[in-house]
């Protein structure tokens, strides 16, 4: 679930695409602040990695929400935003996340008995 090396250095880009995908397809000057404040916390959760299949997940469906509502020229590009979203839930954050950090692999010792 958290693999390093070239995977996870993979996945790292993938958050990072992820994240400024869905600031550069949904900020406009018009945006309100309280819209561009939410795709900040979420852009910031998947770059950092925390809570990232919750986030990623979350930033899914708003692409794909936006995509099937607006009925634009780039819904398109929404859409495979969305599942670049959706992959990044599935597969993890990678090494290189404070998910990683949190809830990754653990070295469990029991005690002997006597």
């Amino acid at each position: 679930m958290f693999p390093t090396g070239t995977v996870g250095t993979a996945l790292l880009l993938l958050r990072v695409s992820v994240a400024l995908a869905l600031l550069l397809a949904h900020w406009t000057p018009a945006t309100p602040f309280w819209v561009l404040a939410a795709l900040l916390l979420l852009a910031l959760l998947l770059v950092i990695g925390f809570l990232t299949p919750y986030a990623s997940a979350i930033t899914c469906l708003v692409q794909l929400g936006v995509a099937l509502l607006s009925g634009e020229q780039h819904s398109l590009h929404l859409l495979l935003s969305a599942l670049n979203s959706g992959v990044v839930a599935i597969l993890g954050p990678g090494a290189y996340s404070i998910d990683a950090h949190i809830f990754g692999r653990r070295l469990v010792t029991a005690p002997t008995r006597r």
